[in-house]
């Protein structure tokens, strides 16, 4: 069935996210926040990435909050 909600859980945010951070850039921002040499850098890079990280947790509570309505509807037996 294409476009259920059968689970909670927000995994399209997740891969979203995995993506996002398992690319190139992502671990660069990640290795330049928190290891890089020049001070420049890492002042740079740091304020980035609590922000990209409360944004990821922003869009896994929205996720889970629109599953979360979308099966109490449907259990309460609501049409599409």
């Amino acid at each position: 069935m294409v476009g259920s909600a059968r689970t909670r859980w927000p995994w399209v945010s997740l891969l979203l996210s995995a993506v996002l951070l398992f690319n190139p850039v992502g671990l660069d921002l990640l290795h330049s926040a928190f290891f890089a040499g020049e001070q420049l850098a890492r002042n740079i890079a740091q304020p980035i990435v609590p922000t990209a990280l409360a944004i990821m947790v922003l869009a896994f509570g929205l996720e889970w909050l629109v599953r979360s309505l979308i099966a109490r509807s449907r259990g309460r037996g609501a049409t599409h």
